[in-house]
């Protein structure tokens, strides 16, 4: 790539590149930003580590006016395959996209990870956008494209099955599709299935995966071997933490072995703690879902005297489940999440706050998520850490757990009758069919994972950032698992909805906070140094 400093005006400097494509040179000027020429004029570098882009100056510090721009950009097929062909994009031809402005994405149109500056900020983290690009890297008839479900159940699977499907066949013409059973073991292990947008017709209205799923089983040489054997060129993977970096590890053996394979990631969590996106596909179906099981407990509650109703809902790491189901709610008295430690005797503590309500109410509903409250369960029960498959820790039920500290409490000390109502509603939730949002969320997912991979783009995830889609590299969405902060305005909405306490007197509850608001002041040092 060959480039040259070049001046628009008498003070405003332009670089140019000589970029490849289809093996001709084409010219693309890229505006920098304004330099002091008194001071003299210097070339900038461009660097593509970890593929993180910024303009910076030879001697290592940054223009005079640098506006901070980084972009987070995502592997393309050229970067090992420098001599691919590219082709116009079918779309040119489609019906359906004639009627749209600009149907295609500029490679220049970027997302901001974060919108809200100030006045002489940085410009920070940007991503590519998501979209139909002008030029494609595969022929349509000559696709062969699998797709694979990985992990735990979450509303919306089969919904970016069916678009993904649908997407490759009426978009670009693609027929040749395969469905692999089982997870990532079905690469090696199970049959595959032909999938037709006749085959996955309806199949969005049905809850679970139609393709089957399973936890573990990776084994990258063995998953590309059979890739290269069946001579797979696109895969589109639909999985959570665990599973997408086995796509990253896929990526990298397809690159190290130098084969036109596009690696397409869709992020999948009930839980929504896939950092960078906005929110995980089937948690609007959870929170809506989670709603019948909190007015049960409630009304249970209402009818009885004293009546203590405990809910119980999905989140290992992550409490928005219980948070925003709580905030929708408006019934939920306590939301207990594994963010935020609590602790049962004592000034402060949760029984205190369970009696006063009771005197209060003579009734109140608990929402706790499944990770909340481990460690003291753990305790209690003298049990050993155990994983599952994939390598999660198994957790211990800590709303049985709480429902019988309750009653023993109140029932052995306090000599009061409760009247004590659990439910646990956590597979019914992650079982059904997404909903409306959900399902239009799931086919922009799958059309933009479509379109990342005609385009030539592997080894990348499609998610909403600032509710723009954007394409992102895998590692920025497993690096980090996105949790409730406890110093922000949402958590501070929920505390002053239920009036709970905030527990920050119990051992370990502050430094809990603390600890997350330094982590929070190293990850803006660590973006702003980049």
């Amino acid at each position: 790539m060959e480039a040259s400093i070049s001046f628009l005006g008498s003070t405003k400097p332009n670089l140019s590149f000589l970029v490849p494509s289809s093996n001709v040179l084409h010219r693309r000027d890229f505006p920098l930003p304004a330099l002091n020429l008194k001071k003299g004029l210097v070339l900038p570098r461009i660097s593509h580590r970890n593929h993180l882009i910024r303009a910076q100056c030879s001697d290592g510090l940054r223009p005079e006016e640098d506006d901070g721009f980084v972009l987070e950009d995502i592997p393309h097929l050229t970067k090992f395959l420098p001599d691919l062909p590219s082709y116009p994009n079918p779309l040119k031809e489609s019906q359906a996209y004639a009627i749209v402005k600009r149907t295609f994405v500029s490679s220049e149109d970027v997302v901001a990870q974060n919108i809200v500056v100030q006045k002489g900020s940085k410009r920070g983290v940007h991503f590519r956008r998501a979209g139909p690009r002008e030029r494609v890297y595969f022929r349509s008839d000559e696709v062969k494209a699998c797709i694979v479900t990985c992990g735990g159940l979450c509303p919306g699977i089969n919904t970016v099955i069916r678009e993904i499907v649908c997407g490759l066949y009426n978009m670009y013409g693609v027929d040749n599709i395969l469905g692999i059973q089982g997870g990532y073991r079905g690469f090696y292990s199970k049959n595959t299935m032909t999938l037709t947008p006749k085959v996955v017709n309806d199949i969005h209205k049905r809850g679970g995966t139609f393709l089957q799923t399973s936890r573990g089983g990776h084994d990258t040489a063995k998953i590309v071997d059979n890739i290269q054997d069946r001579g797979i060129n696109q895969v589109y993977i639909i999985g959570g933490d665990g599973t997408q970096k086995g796509a990253e590890k896929i990526y990298q053996e397809v690159e190290r072995r130098g084969l036109q394979v596009a690696v397409s990631g869709i992020p999948k969590t009930i839980d929504n703690d896939i950092a960078v996106i906005d929110k995980s596909f089937g948690f609007d179906t959870a929170v809506e879902e989670a709603q019948r099981a909190i007015n049960a407990a409630h009304v249970e509650v209402e009818s009885v005297e004293n009546g203590v109703g405990i809910v119980k809902l999905m989140g290992r790491y992550s409490g928005f489940i219980a948070m925003i189901a709580t905030l929708a709610n408006r019934d939920v008295d306590c939301c207990l999440i594994p963010e935020s430690p609590f602790f049962l005797e004592g000034k402060g503590g949760l029984f205190e706050f369970i009696e006063q309500r009771l005197k209060e109410n003579s009734h109140m509903v608990i929402v706790i998520a499944e990770g909340a409250g481990q460690d003291y369960v753990a305790q209690s029960m003298r049990a050993s850490e155990t994983k599952d498959a994939s390598g999660n820790r198994l957790l211990l039920d800590v709303g049985l757990w709480l429902t019988q500290q309750i009653k023993d409490h109140f029932t052995n000390v306090r000599k009061m009758t409760i009247n004590m109502k659990y439910i646990d509603p956590t597979y019914m939730i992650r079982a059904i069919p997404s909903n409306a949002s959900d399902n239009v969320y799931c086919t922009l997912l799958a059309q933009n994972a479509v379109h990342g991979a005609m385009a030539g783009y592997s080894g990348f995830t499609v998610g909403p950032v600032n509710s723009r889609h954007a394409y992102i590299p895998i590692s920025r969405v497993t690096e980090v698992t996105n949790t409730v902060k406890l110093t922000d305005r949402m958590w501070a909405r929920l505390l002053a909805s239920t009036n709970q306490p905030s527990f920050l007197t119990g051992e370990g509850a502050l430094q809990n906070v603390i600890d997350l608001e330094t982590q929070e002041k190293i990850d803006n040092l660590r973006i702003s140094s980049i």
